[in-house]
């Protein structure tokens, strides 16, 4: 164990960031502080599927000298990340959270991963993820589910589900993830943490791999932290226009950091309970509309919204599905049959788009743009519960929401708050707002304007200050 205050684990990145340039901390000892943990906590967890020491180390070397030598830092000068595994790593594995890429190590990395090195963040490994991000919750074929630390026979969600334990259980200072339908949100509202989805194109989504150019109407890379600076911090770092991403936005890239200073005083905050259409668990629509209240504490002016949306999961799905078929549709017919039964229903049901469906949903979607539109010119931002419930067993999936039969299926209907917004493009966020009666944590979701991650930030800050969750720490941890 190193010699270093074990409290160092859950501070925010924002505080070791000024401890490293100080001289107060040194990057190896809160690197090594991290290496122990995750060797201590996470066989309880698995929310690694590779720990990087040596590379970690090393690097850790390096960032020290740099400040001993009085070196420019960068924004992450000598801070521990954990990278989500379905993010290209030079030299790293990279599996994908698939069979049939347990032992790939790819040439390069991909823009986020360049982006934050770049900028100075250790790499302590790469975190668990369902196969290929295609499902909710995070079981994969090639170990243990990764459990949730507040009850770890519970899920951590998908498909960031790694980067979000690792986060709240303080095997990190700082994740990245990746959301095409909440799994960025998802895993942020059952793990108790903070997640932000920018909007579509802000931050690359360059893989590492030259491909055929693909519509990608939904996946967007973003972070998961302990605090709402912290992800300010992080979404600074990654965003940014890339040539190599044809979806990536050419406009300049928000002062994120600044937005936190931004006041929320007499904003407009419209409140759905359920989009109009979702079942939710009584406990969770209770303390998500709790929630939404305190910014009327705050100033703002909170009502209920009129939105009710039909057929959005089957609309966004039509995307997700045909995507996953572009992409993986070659593993159908493996001879060694690696994919998960929830990937090969996935990646099947994409086989069967016909160009007169996928029209179909594109028409969809822009109505589903026209209804949202007609919320954003009501209200700044629009907030819901994150999720349907709180984090369910590893063992099964919801099979009644409110005593209905979640849609299209239980291993789909407990989040229909999250993929419409993937459909649309805007910004939108989970923020931690309470627990269950289980103990579980419970979160808020935030959504903005389409290029406006700044007053989604704003609000969240507001919230967390009036709301602070940082002090509560999970069973794991």
């Amino acid at each position: 164990m190193p010699n270093i205050d074990e409290n160092l684990a859950f501070a925010p990145a924002t505080e070791l960031r000024e401890l490293i340039a100080e001289k107060q901390v040194s990057p190896v000892e809160i690197t090594q502080l991290y290496l122990e943990r995750i060797d201590r906590l996470d066989p309880q967890l698995n929310s690694y599927l590779t720990v990087t020491s040596e590379i970690a180390l090393d690097a850790a070397r390096k960032a020290e000298q740099a400040v001993t030598d009085g070196d420019e830092l960068g924004p992450l000068h000598g801070i521990p990340i954990s990278i989500k595994d379905l993010q290209m790593t030079k030299g790293v594995r990279t599996t994908g959270g698939s069979l049939a890429y347990k032992d790939r190590i790819p040439d390069a990395d991909c823009a986020v991963v360049e982006r934050v090195l770049a900028a100075g963040a250790i790499m302590l490994g790469k975190t668990n993820s369902p196969e290929f991000g295609l499902l909710g919750a995070n079981e994969n074929r090639l170990g243990e589910p990764c459990r949730n630390p507040w009850n770890p026979e519970r899920t951590s969600g998908g498909s960031s589900g790694g980067a979000g334990a690792s986060i709240i259980a303080g095997l990190t200072s700082l994740a990245t993830g990746g959301d095409g339908g909440g799994s960025i949100r998802i895993p942020a509202s059952f793990n108790g943490t903070y997640g932000i989805k920018p909007t579509q194109g802000r931050v690359s989504s360059y893989s590492g791999v030259d491909a055929p150019p693909a519509s990608n109407y939904t996946s967007q890379q973003g972070p998961l932290t302990r605090t709402v600076r912290d992800s300010a911090l992080l979404l600074q770092v990654v965003a940014g226009y890339d040539s190599r991403d044809p979806g990536s936005l050419r406009a300049p890239t928000p002062d994120f950091e600044a937005a936190m200073g931004r006041g929320i005083e007499g904003l407009r905050v419209g409140y759905s309970p359920d989009y109009g259409y979702g079942a939710v668990d009584p406990q969770v629509a209770q303390i998500s509309e709790k929630a939404a209240n305190v910014f009327a504490e705050l100033g703002c002016s909170v009502e209920e919204a009129d939105l009710k949306l039909e057929g959005a999961f089957d609309t966004w799905f039509t995307f997700f599905s045909s995507n996953a078929y572009l992409t993986q549709g070659h593993l159908l017919d493996d001879p060694d049959d690696p994919l998960s039964w929830y990937a090969r229903w996935c990646i099947e049901a994409g086989s069967k788009v016909t160009g007169a469906e996928y029209a179909k949903a594109v028409g969809e979607r822009d109505r589903m743009l026209q209804q949202f539109g007609d919320v954003f010119e009501k209200y700044d931002v629009l907030v819901s519960p994150t999720m349907a419930v709180t984090a369910f067993s590893t063992e099964e999936y919801p099979q009644k929401i409110d005593g209905q039969d979640p849609y299209p299926n239980p291993s789909w209907g407990f989040l229909p708050f999250t993929h419409p917004i993937n459909t649309i493009g805007h910004a939108a966020a989970s923020i931690p707002c309470g627990f269950d009666s289980d103990g579980m944590p419970v979160g808020l979701h935030i959504v903005g304007r389409h290029g406006d991650e700044e007053t989604v930030l704003a609000f969240s800050a507001a919230f967390e200050a009036a709301r602070p969750w940082v002090q509560h720490r999970p069973q794991v941890s």
